[in-house]
């Protein structure tokens, strides 16, 4: 219910579209990116890999660090993967999003905490093979899946870190040598381990990074980790598309908080 009434809000009272944009940055942003809805020859590849998990009779032991799937809960339970597939991973729509985030802003660092079945992850490795994509799993054996979709797809850009996110996060970060130019947050729908998400990349972030933090409308605490992030001082430009949020750090825009459609 909750998650019904925070889109109905967004969608009849807060949010708009490409008309009354003042900010030529998010102008264009909206009417190329966001709102494109064209085909990119690493779709298919994709989807075809996503249609033969759905399809898969594999059944996993899951262990689940963080604030659990919104279907089947948190803790450590044997899962089909075609349910994985169907339920935790993230949609054709918001995963092709991701891509042509990447595409367009061309980082060379991404991190994506919350890896599942390696789906979203193929999605921003396939968006610029010149890319380096680190991405963190805390189940073993649902690495072990995304690991398999990396070598279906010829990905060679993506390097998958196992274990607990709260342990291998600082390590990895400790150990960058480059800056990070996109994260996406999909690692623990919580307050207190998404701002401490936040705050570890954060000091790696330069002006020009871009964050995306996914489902910051799931629940009243997650909404109260976005309004933080939201009101850091770092953070000069949000975008909030209900589904995801992008957050931006460009000290040149004005300060500005936008509540788009998708």
């Amino acid at each position: 219910m909750h998650q019904l009434f925070s889109f109905l809000r967004h969608w009849l009272l807060r949010s708009g579209n490409a008309h009354g944009l003042h900010s030529p940055f998010v102008f264009g942003l909206y009417t190329t990116v966001i709102r494109h809805t064209g085909e990119f020859a690493a779709f298919p590849r994709i989807e075809k890999r996503r249609h033969e998990l759905l399809a898969s009779e594999q059944v996993l032991e899951v262990t689940d660090f963080g604030a659990g799937s919104q279907v089947a809960g948190a803790g450590g339970r044997r899962r089909p993967v075609r349910d994985i597939a169907r339920h935790a991973a993230k949609p054709r729509r918001l995963a092709q999003l991701l891509f042509r985030l990447v595409n367009h802003f061309q980082p060379a660092t991404i991190l994506e905490l919350g890896t599942s079945l390696g789906l979203t992850t193929a999605y921003l490795a396939l968006a610029d093979s010149r890319s380096q994509v680190i991405t963190f799993e805390g189940c073993p054996n649902t690495a072990t899946v995304a690991r398999e979709t990396f070598k279906k797809l010829n990905i060679k850009n993506a390097h998958l870190v196992e274990g607990n996110l709260d342990q291998t996060l600082p390590a990895t970060l400790a150990a960058l040598s480059q800056p990070l130019d996109f994260v996406f947050f999909d690692g623990n729908h919580r307050y207190e381990p998404t701002l401490r998400y936040f705050e570890q990349c954060l000091a790696k972030a330069h002006e020009n990074s871009v964050f995306v933090l996914d489902d910051i409308h799931w629940s009243a605490e997650m909404e109260r980790a976005w309004e933080a992030i939201k009101a850091h001082p770092s953070v000069t430009i949000t975008v909030d598309l209900f589904y995801v949020g992008l957050v931006f750090f460009r000290k040149k825009q004005p300060r500005q908080d936008f509540w788009l459609r998708y």
